[in-house]
C-alpha cells in the first residue's frame, strides 16, 4: 500500500511538472490612470511597429485585426480609417524557447518483511530522465495613443506558445486577444 502511495505521488508530481512546463497565456497591461477612457468613441489603426507583421502570414494578420475589431466593437468603439479619438499600433515578436521536463521513475527491490520503523518495503532506487522541447513563444503588444495629444494611454502585452496548426491558430488568436482586452479599461457593453 505504501509503494502505491509513493508511485501515485510521483505520478502527481510528474504531471504538475509537465503541465507547468507548458506555456499558458500571460497578459500584462499598463495605463495612464489620469485618462478617462469613456471619452473615446472611435479608433484608427496606425499599423505594425518596425514591420513586425512580416513575421505573420496574411491569414494571421487578418485574424489579429478581426479579433481586435471585434473586441473594440464589443466595447462600443467604432473603427475609422483616419482621425480616430484613439490610435492603436501593434508589435509582434517570436522567440525560440526551450522547456525542460523531468520525470522520475522509482524502483523497489521488493518486500523485505516487517521492519520496525521503516514499514515492510525493501530498498529501492530512483532514476530521473530529462527531456528538452523547443517551441516558439509569440509576444503581441498593443499600444494605444490619444490621437490629439499623441501620448500613450494604454499598453497591453500577451505572450503565448505559437502553434503551427492554422486551425488551432484560428481559435487561439481571438482567445488570446480576448484575454489581452479583458485588461482594457473599457469593459464590454452588454
Amino acid at each position: 500500500m505504501k509503494y502505491f502511495r509513493v508511485a501515485l505521488f510521483c505520478l502527481f508530481v510528474s504531471l504538475i511538472v509537465l503541465l507547468s512546463s507548458c506555456s499558458s497565456v500571460k497578459v500584462v497591461s499598463d495605463m495612464d490612470k489620469t485618462v478617462d477612457f469613456i471619452q473615446y468613441k472611435t479608433y484608427s489603426f496606425l499599423g505594425w511597429e518596425k514591420n513586425s507583421d512580416e513575421l505573420l502570414t496574411e491569414f494571421d494578420k487578418k485574424r489579429v485585426k478581426d479579433a481586435f475589431a471585434n473586441e473594440f466593437k464589443a466595447r462600443g468603439l467604432k473603427f475609422v480609417e483616419t482621425g480616430g479619438d484613439m490610435e492603436i499600433s501593434l508589435f509582434v515578436v517570436v522567440d525560440q524557447k526551450t522547456s525542460t521536463t523531468a520525470y522520475t521513475d522509482y524502483y523497489s527491490t521488493g518486500y523485505m518483511g516487517y521492519r520496525r520503523y521503516r514499514g515492510g518495503w525493501g530498498y529501492g532506487y530512483a532514476e530521473t530522465t530529462y527531456s528538452e522541447n523547443d517551441y516558439l513563444e509569440g509576444t503581441l503588444v498593443l499600444d494605444v495613443f490619444d490621437a490629439s495629444s499623441k501620448e500613450q494611454i494604454w499598453q497591453g502585452v500577451v505572450k503565448s506558445t505559437v502553434t503551427e496548426n492554422p486551425e488551432k491558430r484560428e481559435k487561439i488568436i481571438p482567445r488570446n486577444i480576448g484575454a489581452l482586452m479583458s485588461k482594457f479599461p473599457v469593459k464590454k457593453v452588454k
